[in-house]
């Protein structure tokens, strides 16, 4: 049975003519994908023998919310999704000022193991099919019946990771029959998977990329992700330059601060001049709590001191809004719980 929601626009135009369908009929099939039918019989104005037809050999995947939480503080909600194999996802939704803004999962699970992410605890379970991944933006505007206008790739698992299903949910989040989202409004963060990043580059898709840098030398990254074993801090680099030059579009990277580990003066020093380069934004953000983990964040004053150190360096410099603080917003700690999982990096 295949997912309709897996086929890109002309892949469905030709699977319509390869069962003996007028091809036309993908706009409206493709218009019900994406306002969330959950089956063919709300598909309203195509005949009744198309949607039988279509039922002996495709199916429509849904989503189930299995948990919701919505902050008291700014708005924000954070959903649990049930897969229909009974895995689980996060997806968190943020409100600013210029409208809704979706923070969604690539994968259950992640094999990446960064050492200060809940995420990777219990290793990569698989990869969502693009369909699944493009379920997170349509039930979520559903439950919330608001248009979600800005996308983030950030959530569980690393999008990179699973090339081939993003780049097919990216094709179907902008096409313009059905959600319509431009790429501007589309980030997408990596945790530096070097050739991806270069795929990415020439894919000709303005989206922007953001990296998860997190430390300014290979002998501190190396002991808190263990990907820059493999590709190190000057292939990283090399790959994000190919990145703004074919794209023309800003970076930014994300910067976890870690008290003791990441977060020194002399880091900021490291930092400004491994990013300043590259005229990137560097986005700071104070290190979430996770149970398995002893990492902590450093105090407000030493925050503001590393971001401000930035700054005099001439790197433009924020430190991230904490969004949902009351219902921990922060990915993969929901899904750790709802599912036992238990930390295999530490052997826990």
């Amino acid at each position: 049975m295949i997912d309709l929601k897996d086929f890109e626009y002309s892949e469905l135009e030709a699977y319509l003519i390869s069962i003996g369908e007028k091809k036309f009929r993908a706009a409206q099939i493709y218009k019900w994908l994406h306002m969330g039918v959950t089956s063919y019989d709300e598909m309203t104005d195509i005949s009744k023998s198309l949607r039988l037809k279509l039922s002996e050999n495709t199916y429509v995947s849904t989503l189930e919310i299995e948990q919701k939480f919505v902050s008291q503080l700014d708005g924000t909600v954070k959903y649990l999704f049930r897969l229909p194999d009974g895995n689980c996802i996060e997806s968190v939704v943020m409100r600013y000022h210029h409208g809704l803004t979706i923070c969604i999962s690539s994968q259950i699970g992640c094999r990446m193991g960064c050492r200060f992410c809940a995420s990777t605890i219990g290793g990569l379970y698989r990869s969502l099919t693009a369909g699944e991944i493009l379920n997170q933006v349509i039930f979520a505007e559903k439950d919330m019946g608001e248009r979600i206008s800005n996308i983030v790739i950030m959530g569980i698992g690393e999008p990179l990771d699973n090339y081939d299903n993003v780049i097919k949910f990216l094709h179907n989040v902008n096409h313009e029959k059905g959600k319509n989202i431009g790429y501007r409004h589309i980030t997408l963060s990596t945790c530096g998977v070097v050739p991806g990043i270069y795929k990415l580059a020439d894919e000709g898709m303005p989206i922007t990329l953001t990296i998860s840098l997190h430390a300014p030398n290979d002998e501190i990254r190396s002991s808190v992700m263990p990907i820059n074993h493999k590709y190190r801090i000057n292939e990283l680099i090399k790959a994000c330059k190919y990145y703004v030059d074919v794209t023309g579009r800003r970076l930014s990277f994300e910067y976890s601060l870690i008290h003791g580990v990441n977060d020194s003066i002399k880091n900021a020093d490291e930092l400004a001049a491994l990013v300043k380069q590259l005229h990137a934004h560097v986005n700071l953000i104070p290190v979430n709590k996770v149970e398995e983990r002893s990492f902590v964040k450093g105090t407000k004053d030493e925050i503001n001191a590393f971001r401000d150190r930035l700054i005099a360096r001439g790197v433009n410099a924020t430190i991230r809004r904490e969004l949902g603080s009351d219902i921990s917003a922060s990915c993969g700690q929901l899904r750790k719980k709802a599912v036992g999982i238990k930390d295999t990096v530490n052997g826990e």
